[in-house]
């Protein structure tokens, strides 16, 4: 991502990139350590989005955004806020009320974060992304404050009566967030 973003010019296209990850914590720049409230022998990788502290783990689908904010005349908030309403559209897609809570970007599901996002943006171009939790082991978040809040619940699609798994569900985010991207 990083230097996909530092060799592109104006023609190079835009890219939506999906992936999930093998066990392991990312703390942002401005992440705190303490945020990390115990070692379960995950590693945790200092990363240059912002944001604390999370876990990305098998079966969460990660949608990374290499986006050119000024060739799309995209502000970083509106940026933010189309991600958070590409993964709110798709929850209405499951029959699922997802929901925003001012200061705590990410998406809600009855006070439960099911997705996590960070961004990084230089030269105009943003990466980093959307981390959606699909059906993945979820212990691990309780080894943190996920996100730097203390006793944030997470939840995931599976826990919510979704049958898909991570690619499908995955597929359905990245036409989602090509669809707020693209207005």
């Amino acid at each position: 991502m990083q230097r996909f973003t530092a060799e592109r010019d104006a023609a190079t296209p835009d890219e939506l990139w999906l992936t999930a990850h093998p066990p392991v914590f990312t703390q942002g720049q401005g992440g705190k350590p303490e945020h990390l409230l115990r070692d379960i022998g995950i590693p945790v990788v200092k990363i240059d989005r912002g944001g604390q502290i999370t876990y990305h783990g098998p079966g969460q689908a990660v949608a990374y955004l290499l986006v050119d904010l000024a060739r799309r005349g995209l502000k970083v908030r509106e940026l933010v806020s189309r991600i958070e309403q590409a993964v709110i559209d798709l929850l209405a897609g499951y029959g699922l009320r997802g929901e925003r809570i001012p200061g705590a970007p990410g998406v809600y599901v009855g006070g439960a974060k099911i997705a996590a996002l960070g961004l990084r943006v230089k030269g105009g171009c943003c990466y980093h992304g959307v981390a959606l939790n699909v059906d993945m082991e979820l212990a691990p978040f309780s080894a943190i404050n996920p996100c730097g809040y203390p006793g944030l619940k997470v939840t995931q699609l599976r826990d919510l009566g979704v049958a898909d798994g991570w690619e499908a569900a995955g597929d359905k985010l990245l036409a989602q967030l090509t669809r707020q991207i693209e207005q």
